[in-house]
């Protein structure tokens, strides 16, 4: 079919960067004799015409290509087209309903999604005929292709049950029995006979233990309801099994998962904090253990079961195999970051991993406390005698693997506040190795500002303010200056701010601007610098230039003025957080504030009567900010108006939750309405907004809150919930 490529218009096709007149020459590549052109074809494939999963017109146009390729024997890579087949049909199942009707590039109503699905279900018996192919790549991708394609649930039970009698290997017997479950997750009608097949795999004792876990593991994903207290016992005894034997204790200090030790140094023109994110992308892409994907959906099935997964995770990170080990690391900080509980026993093993003989593992290992925040406090110690190991300049090490894990170890000390922490800290700041890493970690130890302070300042003054800059390493600067709150930085701060205005570097000035009012009437020295900058062209850096002059002078008579040219914007939210914290003298901008936060109600009332799909975030944290500003300036007379918006808006962005409690909290009594809810906020076990970087710093002052809420206002009899008004 290679020859009737031209019988086709591609040009008025499309992919992810255009026309898709380029996709004849991929497919032509994809049976090139040459290797390398293979590879760049089917490389060119994914990222334009399946880009991040997304089908096109060409996409949907190459299908009788690629399945022309994949049933010749004379194909080149033909493993890598039946894979690339199953990818797209992967693709357009999973998004079928979520995407039934989409609008394409002119406008049009298009049904491509669940079109190309029923295409790929009809050519469900090439995926039979592939899975019985002498080339187990292309027996591998065939077969999950039935749990995917094949409509019949009988019919495909029992290939799936005949092609695990002919599959010798550990790994193809693992892959038949997952896509075993998927297809009963997929069909229910498969459930019937799948069930007493799961039983019996795992409950044969002559069957492989690698088949016995996958039945096991894969039996609960289909039905969590099979979990009983024997499930998590035996999938340990199992795992044991496969695990190798553990290694002489002398030959330990030479094994590790991984010879990462021999990567290149990055590239000294990219930034290093670019770099370093592009390599923790391609470091967290690894598997280091062959059951890491499998126990990886166990934990996935297992869900609530805390007790469950936690004896898992101990015997994985107790594993006498190092690539266990360390899989397990990033496993256990994401249930510690998902669900709240007791995980003092989890976070010390994870501690107990920061062993001196292995770099790698060590800096995944203080890598993940560093992300647990105030939990990662049980192995405080474990971390202090990692970092004490080797010399402060361990930070500068010219091997890179202790060069990481000696900066993340450090990283996750600074963390807790402990000026362990600090002599390495000195090094990056004094040589400038990696300092992009050590000054935010420098924000965790104001009682050593005397000896930070002066180094940031020194780097401060070394930003070219004539270029063009991305914000990130300034930006972190004015940060930690701030939270140090050491007034000796006030002199550089102003400075930078002039020279920042001086080059029209607004986005460079607002930061520096916040840092400065931070520091409140001991920067009233740099009125003079700030106070021109409330007529500044830009509305970001004028808002910034009046929250800071309230700051330094606290004179209302001066900012409300500014502050009601400010608030013309309704989305500012800087400048309604100003009219909050001056509080009752910014009462000439209450009718302002009320006007917002009635224009939002409607709006989001118009979106809940058109059924809009898409919450808009914006809308949220309007009702947020405007709320809070309204009762800090009103007080009790808008009471029942605030704690509706901030119920309202905590119900459909659950983001927000800190700030509406912070608000809360403020109100007294007053908040009373909300009990309920904030109850129902404190038991429940799964954290919110595991997806930010500061999840668990926000869900730990979350319960704070919450806690201290319930013991002020459950004196009184219990109100009538308030988040249904």
């Amino acid at each position: 079919m290679i020859n009737d490529l031209n019988s086709i218009d591609w040009a008025a096709l499309e992919h992810a960067y255009g026309p898709g007149d380029d996709v004849p020459g991929w497919l032509c590549g994809m049976v090139s004799p040459k290797p390398d052109a293979r590879k760049e074809a089917f490389s060119d494939f994914y990222s334009k015409a399946l880009h991040q999963g997304s089908v096109y017109s060409s996409t949907v146009a190459s299908l009788p290509f690629l399945f022309a390729m994949a049933d010749d024997p004379a194909t080149p890579d033909r493993g890598a087209v039946v894979e690339l087949l199953l990818n797209i049909g992967r693709e357009v199942i999973d998004a079928e309903e979520i995407y039934a009707v989409v609008c394409g590039p002119d406008g049009e109503e298009s049904t491509i999604y669940p079109d190309t699905a029923n295409l790929m279900r009809e050519h469900a018996d090439a995926f039979v005929a592939y899975a019985c192919d002498p080339d187990q790549r292309v027996r591998g991708a065939a077969i999950e292709g039935l749990g995917l394609f094949l409509d019949d649930a009988e019919r495909a039970v029992a290939l799936l049950r005949d092609h695990l009698e002919t599959e010798s290997g550990a790994a193809e017997r693992g892959l038949v029995v997952r896509t075993m479950a998927d297809l009963v997750l997929r069909l229910p009608a498969a459930a019937g006979p799948a069930r007493p097949w799961f039983d019996a795999l795992a409950d044969n004792g002559s069957t492989t233990p690698d088949t016995r876990l996958a039945a096991l593991v894969h039996r609960a994903r289909c039905a969590p309801e099979s979990v009983d207290d024997r499930t998590v016992p035996t999938a340990i005894l199992l795992l044991r099994e496969i695990t190798p034997p553990p290694r002489l204790e002398e030959d330990r200090a030479s094994t590790g998962p991984c010879t990462c030790e021999t990567e290149p140094e990055p590239d000294p023109d990219v930034p290093g904090h670019i770099a370093a994110a592009f390599d923790d992308l391609e470091r967290h892409g690894r598997v280091h253990a062959a059951t890491t994907p499998l126990l990886t959906a166990f934990h996935e099935a297992l869900g609530a079961r805390f007790e469950d997964r936690e004896a898992l995770l101990t015997e994985q990170l107790r594993s006498a195999d190092p690539g266990t080990r360390y899989d397990a690391i990033d496993m256990a900080r994401r249930l510690i970051t998902s669900w709240r509980g007791d995980h003092t026993r989890l976070v010390r093993l994870i501690g107990d991993r920061l062993q001196p003989h292995d770099f790698y593992t060590a800096a995944a290992a203080a890598e993940a406390l560093g992300q647990l925040a105030g939990l990662a406090e049980p192995a405080r110690e474990a971390l202090a005698a990692y970092v004490t190991e080797h010399r402060p300049d361990a930070w500068a090490s010219p091997h890179r693997v202790l060069r990481r894990a000696h900066q993340q170890a450090v990283v996750a000390l600074a963390g807790l506040g402990d000026e362990r922490a600090l002599p390495s800290l000195l090094v990056a700041l004094d040589t400038g190795t990696d300092a992009w890493r050590a000054v935010p970690a420098a924000c965790h130890l104001p009682h050593a500002a005397a000896q930070l302070t002066p180094r940031l300042v020194r780097r401060l003054a070394e930003v070219d303010h004539s270029r063009e800059q991305l914000g990130f390493g300034l930006t972190a600067l004015t940060r930690t200056l701030s939270r140090l709150g050491d007034p000796a930085a006030v002199p550089a701060l102003a400075y930078t701010v002039h020279t920042a205005v001086q080059h029209k570097q607004w986005h460079t000035a607002e930061p520096v601007l916040k840092a400065l009012a931070s520091f409140g009437p001991r920067a009233a020295s740099a009125l003079n610098v700030v106070r021109p900058l409330t007529d500044a062209d830009n509305v970001g850096v004028r808002t910034a230039a009046a929250s800071c002059v309230w700051e330094l002078e606290r004179r209302p008579e001066t900012v409300v003025p500014l502050l009601e040219r400010l608030l013309e914007h309704h989305r500012n939210f800087d400048a309604i957080d100003l009219a909050g914290r001056i509080g009752p003298p910014a009462a000439p901008v209450l009718p302002r504030l009320r006007q917002i936060l009635n224009d939002q109600a409607e709006e989001n009332a118009r979106n809940e009567s058109n059924d809009a799909a898409v919450l808009n975030t914006g809308n949220t944290w309007t009702l947020v900010h405007t709320a809070s500003a309204l009762w800090d300036i009103a007080g009790d007379c808008e009471a029942d108006t605030v704690v509706s918006a901030l119920l309202n808006a905590w119900k459909d962005n659950d983001s927000t939750a800190r700030d509406v409690l912070a608000c809360l909290n403020h109100m007294g009594q007053a908040a009373r309405p909300a009990l309920p809810r904030i109850k129902t906020t404190l038991e429940q076990p799964h954290r919110g907004n595991d997806r930010w970087s500061d999840a668990v710093a926000s869900d730990l002052e979350i319960e704070r809150i919450c806690r201290s809420l319930v013991t002020r206002l459950r004196k009184l009899p219990e109100p009538t919930p308030a988040g249904e008004q």
